[in-house]
């Protein structure tokens, strides 16, 4: 697998969860309580965050990728 397609992988991660984000945040203004759309939406987000990490770091320990740390100087 190419760097851009890893790259394009986890930025569609990141659009996904920004995604429900958004929409938890929109059903908690539209519903006001009323239904389980921000919940549903919110456990999505949470759900997508949790599998990014564990395929980075599935992929950090196949070799697959290579971390480096910030190197300011």
């Amino acid at each position: 697998m190419n760097d851009s397609l890893k790259t394009l992988l986890v930025i569609a991660f990141l659009v996904l969860i920004l995604w429900n984000l958004g929409a938890g945040l929109y059903y908690l203004l539209v519903d006001k309580g009323e239904s389980k759309r921000t919940v549903n939406a919110l456990t999505r987000r949470i759900a997508l965050s949790v599998l990014l990490i564990l395929i980075i770091a599935l992929s950090i320990k196949m070799g697959w990728i290579q971390p480096h740390g910030v190197n300011p100087g």
